[in-house]
């Protein structure tokens, strides 16, 4: 089962559909903000799982999300996502549109909902293939859904990614983001910066270990 956001009706069709949309788009948005206490949880949980080869994560960016410097505030996407189902949301801004997956496997996968062609949605098919399709109508363009690279049609590039992350109540957050076909660790590295060293040495991020000691004297 999947849940996607829904264009604005048509001129001229039912004022009922306005309503139902809205409902729709309020029921799918996430946007409450971590805790301090909650925030620091899931750094830890992003870095800790690279660092020992385990994030059960991975996902994807608008266009402009790998633009950032910095780390965007972690959101809630979903309180619970099970098995077969996606959800729609924003992140890193309210303007930027961007789709969570959870595979038949359990495995947890995020992308940007913008294709990399002409920008328009992507959904995906949980019908097609073992593991479903990111897939844009526009011009039949096919996404991979576990990594996001072009599987057919005109896109010229990955869709950018979004890193999730599952806490233990179950709820699902986005904590990070990355550029079109930029490697994770490269993208973490990138955001976490002079802000988080002791995440960036856990990473072994270039540079990391200089910046700490910069620090001490």
């Amino acid at each position: 089962m999947s849940v996607t956001e829904q264009p604005a009706p048509a001129p001229g069709q039912d004022p009922g559909a306005d309503a139902a949309a809205d409902q729709l788009r309020d029921r799918i948005s996430a946007d409450s903000l971590t805790t301090r206490r909650d925030y620091l949880r899931i750094i830890a949980t992003v870095s800790g799982g690279l660092a020992i080869g385990g994030v059960g994560v991975a996902a994807g960016i608008l266009h402009r999300h790998g633009d950032s410097e910095t780390l965007p505030e972690a959101k809630k996407v979903t309180d619970r996502l099970a098995p077969g189902q996606s959800i729609a949301f924003r992140f890193p801004g309210d303007e930027d549109r961007a789709l969570a997956v959870r595979l038949a496997d359990g495995g947890l996968v995020g992308y940007s909902a913008v294709c990399t062609h002409l920008a328009c949605g992507v959904l995906w098919r949980e019908d097609r293939g073992p593991d479903g399709e990111l897939y844009c109508p526009c011009h039949e363009g096919v996404f991979n859904v576990r990594t996001g690279e072009v599987a057919a049609g005109p896109p010229p590039r990955p869709l950018p990614r979004i890193f999730l992350t599952e806490l233990a109540d179950g709820s699902v957050w986005a904590t990070a983001t990355a550029r079109s076909g930029e490697p994770l660790k490269d993208a973490l590295c990138r955001e976490f910066g002079d802000s988080h060293p002791a995440a960036s040495r856990q990473l072994g991020c270039p540079g990391a270990a200089r910046t700490t000691e910069s620090r001490r004297t």
